[in-house]
């Protein structure tokens, strides 16, 4: 630091007039400016006047304004042998530390590198957990989630990357177990929370999934990404109806068969689906059936029984265990044929399901939903908010023009006659 004379520093620079002098040169240090030039004071006091001549040794100038060149005070203070280090280190020895924003902004980012190292290492080799990753890094939700803190967020990526190291799971365990055989926190993944929010990010990226869009339950697609890398969450809640899937040898399997030789229609939970999924053979199913209201699945139970075309209703918007059994069909090389209701909601039904699904329209286009309008030309009126057909752009249209609302069940009759021939 040099010689320092801290009692003569004090009474130069000390003065309560020159207190604006030591704040701008305050502020070049913080922000690595050189403390050279001429600094103005444009509306200065007769005291601040006052205070800079007696400073400089030299009588009051005329003026509403004063400057400080800042090269002469330092040689000031080192010529007078005030302080050898110069302005800067005596304007620090009189008002505390100054940190450099570039040295604490480098030193952030090393705190933030050191975050992320462990939850990189794990997706490193991993071209969908890299991507996923340097999003969420890019995003700040990160550090939004972490209240700001790097620390708090190292320890909530370094819970994040065991618990990505642990999926996916097998046999179907509960979140709750789940979350505490590896947080060690029966609620550490509990929707909502911080860990939660990221880890179940973390599981839509395993499992090939988009984030759910306006149109989806928030719930139900928590349910289903959860599912897809093993963990359940309320299994016995999210269910879904079929008649007609053949069975095998899986207890979920022999459910099934047994239903289908009974011709009875079969509720199926969620923790059926991840725990004892059916083996599914396309030489015993070609195609499914995918409605939306169980009063159909009733009529083609009672129809055709044991010999009920295989049909899933995904009773109005899927549920999670929906998801799970159609997605596991289509994975299996089956056909999936969607019919749902005429109206706004069965449209957005429809553009989920053919968002998230290889299925295909059945008997669900512009020109059924015209027959339909010319067979039942009594039917409700149609009302709600408008939604295009991403599987037919003129159904959309021909639905306002005749402005009226197709119920599944009310073409439930012409949908078995097609089923039987």
């Amino acid at each position: 630091m040099g010689r320092v004379d801290h009692e003569r520093l004090k009474r130069l620079l000390g003065d309560p007039d020159l207190a604006w002098v030591l704040e701008r040169v305050r502020r070049r240090i913080e922000l690595g400016q050189p403390i050279h030039g001429v600094i103005p004071q444009r509306v200065a006091t007769p005291a601040e006047r006052d205070a800079v001549a007696r400073l400089f040794g030299r009588p009051p100038r005329a003026g509403r304004g004063v400057t400080v060149s800042l090269d002469e005070l330092d040689s000031l203070l080192r010529r007078a042998g005030v302080h050898d280090g110069g302005l800067a280190a005596a304007v620090v020895a009189l008002t505390g530390p100054v940190t450099v924003r570039a040295d604490r902004a480098a030193d952030e980012a090393h705190e933030w590198t050191r975050a992320f190292a462990q939850i990189e290492t794990v997706g490193s080799g991993r071209p969908e957990l890299d991507a996923w990753i340097a999003r969420i890094r890019a995003s700040g939700v990160v550090k939004r989630l972490a209240g700001g803190s790097a620390e708090a967020a190292r320890e909530l990526l370094d819970t994040l990357a065991t618990v990505v190291v642990a999926l996916p799971t097998s046999g179907g365990e509960s979140l709750s177990a789940f979350a505490a055989r590896v947080t060690g926190r029966a609620h550490g993944l509990d929707d909502g929370s911080p860990l939660g929010t990221l880890a179940l990010g973390a599981a839509r990226v395993l499992a090939g999934f988009e984030t759910p869009g306006p149109d989806e339950s928030a719930a139900e697609a928590r349910r289903e990404a959860w599912a897809a890398v093993g963990v359940l969450c309320d299994e016995l809640s999210s269910i879904v109806l079929t008649v007609g899937l053949p069975g095998d040898e899986s207890v979920t399997g022999k459910l099934l068969a047994a239903a289908r030789d009974s011709g009875e229609p079969l509720w199926l939970t969620l923790r059926q689906l991840v725990r004892a999924p059916p083996n599914w053979r396309t030489d015993g199913v070609g195609a499914v059936l995918v409605v939306e209201n169980p009063t159909v699945v009733a009529l083609a139970a009672g129809a055709f029984g044991a010999r009920c075309p295989p049909i899933v209703c995904t009773n109005g918007q899927p549920r999670a265990a929906a998801m799970v059994l159609l997605r596991s069909l289509a994975a299996a090389g089956v056909r999936l044929r969607h019919h749902g209701d005429f109206d706004w909601g069965g449209l957005v039904i429809g553009n989920l399901l053919h968002r998230r699904l290889p299925v295909e329209p059945w008997q669900f286009d512009r020109d059924a939903y015209l027959r339909a309008v010319a067979l039942h030309s009594h039917a409700a009126p149609l009302s709600g908010s408008p939604v295009e057909a991403g599987w037919d752009p003129r159904l959309a249209q021909a639905m306002r023009d005749a402005g009226r609302r197709i119920e599944e069940e009310l073409v439930a009759g012409e949908l078995l006659e097609t089923l039987r021939t």
